[in-house]
């Protein structure tokens, strides 16, 4: 009979237990990874992990309750409450009688996961340095570009007015014709005395002074690329970008109105009550630090009045002083509805790409001629629109095209956007 080896036997059990223990353990702590996609469509409306939200801070609940009770609190918290349970009644109280919502579709497994993520220790804070944002040079580069152009005309000019003089000796002294102080004359009077040089100079003076000066009035009222610096600042890239909120959301009025409007800050509360600190990207390649954005979102919460450690509103509210970016003549009339719902044409086609945009700027020109254009070129959608049926079959006949624009339609005429 061959001898037992104790000891490999041991070792195998040792192995075995451990492998269950961790198993166990695993399964009692749960993945981080899915619970935090649970915590994030399920409990961050209401939730945050560690400040007071609409109800109590998560972080660490896990060592509060007993998992147990968590089961029956979060997949049905009023069924508790009614049970007469103790905790559950004290919690209801003191978070005036918020109503939970319960959530019976996650499992034991399900609430594992959340509890896992919020039992995630707090990240350290990290010292962010505000990067210095360079100026923007693109004007002082526009002027360096004119002044180097203009100097090099300077310069070709008095090169050919020096070559000109030069050939103008050197044919006198050819034809034997004797010339005093011809080379010894200043440039600038060689010029003077040449009929033909002057005219020369004369038409160029005036032809690039024309130029500036009709390229000078044509600017007026036009604030393509304006981008002021509004009061609270407001990063459309991350709210439209990153989060992907949709612009008719905030400027519902542009699908009824002819204004798009600006939003009130009520509509910024409705996801703000509850994010009152930055907690997007770590690398802020936008240039903006964490701190930054946590003090515009405070500047939100003065303005409106809402104190954010009671979750309540004071009443002392103040008004924000918007700048306005774009803005069209008295005499000028459009329609926002008619383009967004009718015409059915993207934001980004008159705003250009307001998701990449971290700062709102004028994107467009917003002339005449760029409205003029775009009815030339844009297309009418007839798809499901009964009314411009038997409009699209005459119109057809009468310019020979198999679809219309929006200047076949009338969009040229003077009284549509003038009046």
């Amino acid at each position: 009979m061959k001898k037992v080896n104790y000891q490999n036997l041991s070792l195998l059990l040792l192995v075995f237990l451990l492998a269950f223990s961790t198993n166990t353990l695993a399964q009692e702590e749960g993945d981080v990874k899915a619970g935090e996609a649970l915590y994030k469509s399920n409990c961050a409306a209401c939730h945050k992990l560690d400040k007071k939200g609409v109800g109590p801070a998560l972080r660490n609940v896990a060592e509060k309750y007993d998992r147990e009770w968590l089961y029956k609190w979060i997949t049905n918290s009023q069924g508790l409450i009614k049970s007469g349970d103790s905790k559950a009644v004290a919690l209801f109280a003191e978070y005036n009688n918020s109503v939970m919502t319960s959530f019976p579709g996650l499992s034991n497994n399900d609430i594992d996961n959340i509890l896992a993520y919020t039992s995630l220790p707090k990240p350290e804070p990290k010292i962010a340095v505000a990067p210095v944002s360079a100026s923007n040079n693109d004007d002082g580069n526009l002027q360096n570009l004119i002044l180097a152009i203009l100097v090099l005309i300077l310069l070709l000019l008095v090169t050919m007015f020096y070559l000109v003089a030069k050939s103008l000796t050197k044919l006198s002294q050819a034809n034997g014709v004797e010339i005093k102080s011809a080379t010894k004359k200043p440039l600038w009077k060689v010029i003077v005395h040449n009929q033909f040089l002057m005219l020369v100079s004369a038409i160029m003076f005036l032809l690039v002074a024309a130029y500036f000066m009709y390229a000078f009035f044509m600017q007026i009222g036009i604030d393509q690329g304006y981008a002021p610096v509004q009061p609270i600042h407001y990063s459309h890239k991350i709210h439209a970008g990153a989060n992907e909120i949709d612009c008719n959301y905030c400027h519902s009025s542009a699908r009824k109105s002819k204004h798009s409007g600006i939003p009130s800050l009520n509509v910024c509360m409705n996801c703000h009550k509850n994010i009152s600190e930055y907690n997007g990207e770590e690398d802020l390649a936008n240039g903006y630090t964490k701190e930054f954005y946590d003090k515009e979102i405070a500047k939100l919460y003065d303005a409106v009045g809402w104190d954010d450690a009671e979750q309540s509103y004071t009443g002392e509210e103040k008004p924000v002083k918007w700048v306005r970016i774009h803005n069209l003549p008295d005499f000028v009339y459009f329609n926002h509805s008619q383009h967004v719902v009718v015409a059915g044409v993207e934001c980004q086609t008159c705003h250009g790409p307001v998701e990449e945009m971290e700062i709102m700027y004028q994107y467009s020109p917003l002339t005449m001629g760029w409205c003029i254009d775009c009815h030339r070129e844009t297309n009418v959608d007839l798809k499901n629109n009964d009314y411009y049926e038997k409009i699209h079959e005459e119109l057809s006949k009468k310019y020979n095209v198999e679809k219309l624009t929006a200047a076949e339609l009338g969009g040229l005429e003077c009284g549509k956007c003038h009046y």
